[in-house]
């Protein structure tokens, strides 16, 4: 009998034992500040210590509700028994011998899942990586490779990763891009939908479509012929731009723009595969199949494993063009396994019945609380966009940040996207009453930090909150 959705989680409510960050906390982020890069960023000081389900234990003692699951990495939660036990399996037996110059019979098992819940009709061909920026840039070498054409279209407001070649198709934040130029040429970004801040008096399906014909009527008659386009890539349910779900309209007509001109569809399902959006992929709620989908983050609970799948005649190219030492590490196909069961049994139809409930929650929010301009989303990917005036929709950037470390201090970890979103990407495993809980403390927040009455936490500065 498998384990329930609720058993990996230990505590029924956040609790916070001490001053935030505590004692221990302190002297970890003094060492931190010594010797870590500071390029990376922290919303608060949290110093995590262990997991079990939705709920995370610092070094202090004090639990958390994390609704943020490691940036939706932990699909099933922290340390569900039936990935630690596959992991544990496996790394009795074997750590690592390079599936790109080996065989692992891992390698098939999984390809062979993910071809089963591909959404483009098979058959495929799957590339391992680790994270999804791995799986960006082979999604973007094939495109060129397989077409022999150079251009790209990514999106405004697109995050793809950091290293070179998806850091030029990344468009979601300056300091991301400074400094590192000359990036990879031949790379066009176009505007990426909004419904919520659509032109007034325009129709959203009209507005989609629209947006999506930007590319054929002016991208392609004045910067990209479009014989040299090798590919699209796009979010189906942007993430780090602002937790955006493209329209059906926009992403059918970008279909038929690739088909029309012989360029590639890739849909970066990094943040939104998985189950998170209730089906497995964000995709599947246009009916548009892609040529490529990029997968990462969710897929394996935890443990470092991207994946490329195509339809199996667009990945031709040679021995030796792409590869990678770590991709389809044994252990982390293991935990990709085992994500897929409980997924597949139980988390997606979770997912779609917990966000159900959530937005039916919040959807009047806006009406009701003076901040909340937008709530949108789709399955356990949700996004609640803060701004400083109902009329005029001025984002409220700040006050999002003081939000998320109100809500820090009482014990629920939300984070940030875009310039005044707020995310919710909890565990698929957290219960409707979990939910509830941390719904209540994301309320009351929002109303304190609205009032004007709420001072931000001393701490923000020491720990250089993003």
């Amino acid at each position: 009998m498998p384990p329930s959705i609720s058993a990996p989680a230990p505590a029924t409510t956040p609790h916070i034992r001490t001053k935030l960050p505590g004692p221990i906390a302190r002297q970890i982020i003094a060492a931190d500040e010594r010797l870590m890069s500071p390029s990376y960023t922290r919303s608060y000081p949290l110093v995590a210590k262990r997991g079990r389900g939705i709920v995370i234990e610092d070094v202090d003692g004090n639990e958390f509700f994390d609704f943020s699951a490691g940036i939706a990495v932990t699909s099933t939660g922290h340390c569900h028994p039936e990935v630690v036990a596959a992991v544990q399996q496996q790394a009795g037996e074997l750590l690592h011998m390079s599936g790109t110059d080996f065989y692992y019979p891992q390698l098939t098992q999984l390809a062979a899942r993910l071809s089963q819940i591909a959404p483009m009709p098979g058959p495929h061909r799957i590339h391992y990586g680790n994270s999804g920026a791995e799986a960006v840039e082979a999604a973007l070498k094939l495109a060129r490779y397989h077409t022999k054409r150079q251009y790209i279209i990514a999106f405004h407001g697109a995050f793809h990763g950091r290293t070179m070649g998806a850091l030029s198709l990344t468009s979601s934040k300056a300091q991301q891009r400074r400094r590192f130029g000359p990036l990879v040429p031949g790379v066009v970004h176009v505007p990426y939908p909004n419904l919520y801040r659509r032109p007034a008096g325009t129709e959203p399906g009209q507005y989609a479509r629209d947006t999506a014909r930007y590319i054929e009527d002016w991208v392609f008659r004045t910067e990209v012929p479009p014989e040299e386009c090798a590919a699209i890539i796009v979010e189906a349910f942007q993430g780090e731009g602002g937790y955006l779900p493209a329209p059906p309209a926009f992403l059918q007509e970008l279909r038929r723009i690739c088909d029309k001109y012989g360029i590639l569809l890739i849909i970066d399902e990094v943040q939104s595969g998985m189950g998170r959006t209730g089906k497995w992929w964000a995709i599947e709620h246009s009916g548009v199949a892609p040529d490529m989908i990029t997968v990462a983050k969710g897929i394996a609970s935890g443990l470092p494993l991207s994946a490329l799948i195509t339809r199996a005649e667009i990945m031709d190219w040679a021995p030796g063009s792409h590869a990678s030492t770590f991709g389809g590490n044994p252990v982390a196909i293991a935990a990709a396994l085992a994500t897929i069961d409980i997924i597949e049994r139980e988390a997606m139809p979770n997912a779609m019945e917990v966000g159900e409930h959530i937005l039916a929650r919040i959807y009047d929010w806006p009406q009701r609380l003076p901040l909340v301009g937008d709530v949108r989303g789709r399955g356990l990917m949700i996004g609640i966009e803060l701004v400083a005036d109902k009329h005029t929709k001025a984002p409220a950037g700040e006050q999002r940040d003081h939000v998320v470390e109100l809500a820090f201090e009482r014990g629920v970890l939300f984070l940030g996207c875009g310039s005044n979103t707020l995310r919710l990407s909890p565990p698929l495993i957290v219960t409707k009453q979990q939910a509830d809980i941390a719904l209540d403390v994301l309320e009351e927040c929002i109303l304190n930090v609205g009032s004007g009455k709420s001072q931000r936490p001393s701490w923000g500065d020491e720990v250089g909150a993003d």
